[in-house]
Parts: structure tokens; C-alpha cells; sequence
């Protein structure tokens, strides 16, 4: 399997993450520094300050939880997936949705949710608990993992639709991965898009492999179509290769 990550918008982020956190940080101190002043403008001024630190720390945190923690969730899918698909190609975040793996049996959007606490499902209502303080300090929401891989389908389904239109249609399935939480607190039997622990990932896509195979024409075209968003990864990677073999055959 080929995995294509886009490594400089990671490290963009992460960097941009750091920043944030820390301006968050700084103007949440001026914003308390200036409960003690007596200055006219000091509760606007305390106002604005607290506004900006809260809104800096949630972006900041936001990103943290993609891009800086470790290990991150797509590292997570990488060793979730292992080598299960020899011609699989896993696309993060170059196209519409986060995680896109290309098989020869079709496409999957892959969902990655970090969040921990005890989580179930029934008709697709999220539930989220045990999160303690947690739940307001540090902890994104669950939110709706549902919809979310409903919007990611719907959105590489357009792209596809552009880039590749002489497809005319290419089935896309979607799963849910958790990535940090323990598999013994996850009930998501009444989850109607496929979800699991990150652990039970290889031995789904094991029983995935059985199904009717893309063509050959509609497997090209995709992996074209994705690949446009990738051309600068994977000229680098050709580039290093070509190098390697320079440097073996001197």
C-alpha cells in the first residue's frame, strides 16, 4: 500500500496550532492582568482580551488534536491498514475528506475520531460519557461522526464528478475509526455506517477485498484523479528515488 500524506500542510498547521495556543494563552493573562486595572476601558479592553485568548485556544486546540498530538490520527489509520491491500493507494489530507483510501474493490472515506469518555450509538445519535471536566476543558465534542462521513462521501463524490467524469459511478463506503479510545468502552453496534476501534480496521477490509473489483479503466482513472492533488508529493518521491539510485550505483 502507498500512503500519500501532504507532510508541508501538517507541519503548517502544526505550527500554526503552537501559535495560536500561545497568543490564546497570552491574551487570556492580559485579559485577567486587566481586572486588576482601574483604567476606563479596562472591562472593554478585559472583554476583547478574554474573547480573543478563548477563540485563539479553541482553534489552537482544534488543530493540536489533528496535527501535533502523537501519535496523530492519521498515523493511526497507517498502522491500522498495515499492508491489507497490495494495490491500495491512502490519501490524507489532499482531498476532500481527510482520509481516502483507494482499493481495487473501490473507495473508502475514512472518519478518525480521536475523542475519548465512554461512546454509543443507536440510529445514528451520538452519545459521549465519563468525560468528567474533560467535556469542558481540553476535550473537543464528539459531534456527529455520522454526518461527517455522509458530508466527506458527498464531497469526494463531487470531486470525482469534476476530475474523472467518465465515471459513472464508482461505489465510495464509508467508516468510522476511533483512534484513542479503548476498544471496551465503545458500544457502536447501532451505528448504520460501519465503525470499530482502529485494532478491528485490517479484518474488515479483509472481508472488503471479496467483493467485485473496480475495472481497470474506473481504477486508473481515479487514482489519476486523486494523484492531481498529490503531483508535488509525488514528484519528490520520484525525485529521492532516482537520487538513491544514483548514490547506490556510485
Amino acid at each position: 500500500m502507498i500512503i500519500i500524506r501532504d507532510e508541508q500542510k501538517i507541519a503548517r498547521l502544526k505550527r500554526l496550532s503552537k501559535w495560536l495556543s500561545t497568543a490564546g494563552i497570552v491574551a487570556l493573562v492580559i485579559g485577567m492582568i486587566l481586572a486588576f486595572t482601574s483604567t476606563t476601558n479596562a472591562l472593554a479592553l478585559q472583554l476583547v482580551a478574554l474573547g480573543f485568548g478563548w477563540i485563539f485556544s479553541q482553534v489552537g486546540m482544534y488543530l493540536a488534536h489533528r496535527y501535533v498530538r502523537d501519535p496523530r490520527p492519521d498515523e493511526v489509520v497507517d498502522k491500522a491498514l498495515g499492508k491489507v491491500t497490495r494495490k491500495g493507494r491512502l490519501y490524507h489530507y489532499l482531498l476532500p475528506a481527510s482520509h481516502v483510501l483507494l482499493m481495487e474493490t473501490g473507495l473508502i472515506v475514512i472518519v478518525a475520531k480521536y475523542q475519548g469518555g465512554k461512546i454509543s450509538v443507536e440510529n445514528d445519535k451520538w452519545q459521549q460519557k465519563g468525560l468528567g471536566m474533560r467535556k469542558f476543558f481540553g476535550q473537543e465534542n464528539l459531534g456527529n461522526p455520522t454526518r461527517e462521513a455522509e458530508d466527506s462521501v458527498k464531497a469526494l463524490a463531487a470531486y470525482i464528478h469534476k476530475h474523472a467524469p467518465e465515471i459513472e459511478e464508482v461505489p465510495i463506503g464509508a467508516l468510522i475509526v476511533f483512534t484513542a479510545v479503548e476498544p471496551k468502552d465503545l458500544d457502536l453496534k447501532g451505528s448504520q455506517i460501519p465503525a470499530m476501534h482502529h485494532s478491528k480496521v485490517k479484518s474488515y477490509l479483509r472481508r472488503k477485498r471479496r467483493t467485485q473489483p473496480l475495472s481497470d479503466e474506473y481504477y486508473n482513472a481515479l487514482r489519476a484523479a486523486f494523484d492531481l492533488r498529490a503531483t508535488h508529493l509525488l514528484t519528490q518521491d520520484v525525485d529521492q528515488e532516482v537520487n538513491d539510485v544514483k548514490e547506490t550505483e556510485s
